[in-house]
């Protein structure tokens, strides 16, 4: 950092904490937010462990001079406050650190997921109920003379009930993910394996949209296998691939492709539909959204699939990312490290 007075007070205007740390692993400069934030003074010249008292913090820190970027969070020295701490190399061989205090942000994330929570709990019996109940309805319309309006409206009401329970459960999934309650079962995962499986899972709704499932795998196990839990990389890849049928034109195809890199293993999902406009590309991992209705057949999706698949790539350390052009298909991208 060149201009460290003027960085330091504008930082300090912000809330900001700045740290700048040498070579040797100590705090060689530190602007008065950043003391307020470690609850202390006198940082200049402490180890990192000395000045965060977390060696998870440390470690990322000193991973910054190999890493373009680190960020990690940690509690504040004494006090009842998250700091999201976030390094990264300087021109020299020094690494800036900011602190930002984002106990709030936390404590609004926490009430909000508790309120879809419990609000989901409390609805999921209801529609259960009602969906058993639109079931017997229509199971009853077959053995009984019941005019087509009737029978018509019933299996409508089984449709959108079965979607809102599709929805509480999702919303369920997403909140559980979010919050961190969701374990991973990590182990060594053939992602070559999971896209076939979940082809074949899928085959029969394509079939039915007139739609052709290809995979392309590179032949060598090794090459294509991650630490990962399996089950959740497959729920990836189904929400994903359910999208791109979706969107896909009947007699369309949809392509998974698994590129083998040495730091990581990227899965390309990429059909023939109508594309997603640039202002959509980064909104489609957003919860609820949805881009242009028209383009999807049917009744579309809840709007959840891809935040949840998202939130599991970044709890694996992975990310997701879409490219398109309008009118010639999408690529949706899912990268896991090795």
């Amino acid at each position: 950092m060149t201009d460290w007075p003027t960085a330091s007070t504008l930082a300090d205007e912000l809330g900001v904490g700045i740290l700048l740390v040498g070579n040797d692993d100590r705090v060689a400069a530190a602007n008065a937010s950043a003391q307020r934030l470690l609850g202390g003074v006198g940082l200049v010249g402490k180890s990192l462990i000395e000045a965060f008292v977390d060696h998870h913090v440390e470690e990322s820190i000193r991973d910054a001079r190999r890493q373009a970027t680190r960020t990690d969070y940690t509690p504040a020295t004494d006090r009842q406050v998250t700091l999201e701490v976030r390094a990264w190399q300087a021109g020299d061989e020094r690494i800036t650190v900011t602190l930002n205090d984002v106990s709030e942000l936390r404590r609004l994330r926490r009430i909000r997921s508790e309120f879809i929570d419990n609000l989901s709990h409390e609805l999921r019996t209801p529609l259960t109920t009602m969906r058993l109940l639109a079931e017997s309805l229509s199971m009853e319309t077959k053995r009984t003379s019941v005019p087509p309006r009737v029978t018509e409206m019933i299996d409508r009401v089984d449709l959108e009930t079965a979607r809102l329970v599709q929805m509480v459960d999702e919303l369920l999934d997403l909140a559980s993910i979010e919050g961190g309650e969701t374990p991973l079962s990590i182990a060594p995962t053939d992602l070559g394996s999971v896209v076939d499986e979940t082809i074949e899972r899928l085959r029969g709704y394509a079939d039915h949209h007139q739609v052709r499932l290809r995979a392309e795998t590179p032949s060598d196990a090794a090459a294509r296998t991650v630490s990962a839990d399996p089950g959740r990389i497959g729920q990836i890849l189904v929400n994903v691939i359910d999208n791109a049928i979706r969107y896909s034109p009947d007699g369309g195809e949809v392509v998974v492709i698994v590129h083998p890199a040495p730091d990581e293993v990227v899965i390309e999902v990429a059909d023939q539909g109508a594309g997603i406009a640039h202002a959509d590309l980064e909104r489609i991992f957003e919860r609820f959204y949805k881009g242009d209705r028209a383009r999807s057949r049917g009744r579309g999706g809840t709007g959840l699939g891809l935040a949840i698949a998202r939130h599991i790539a970044e709890r694996h350390g992975g990310r997701m990312w879409a490219k398109s052009e309008p009118g010639k298909g999408a690529h949706l991208f899912l990268a896991l490290p090795r």
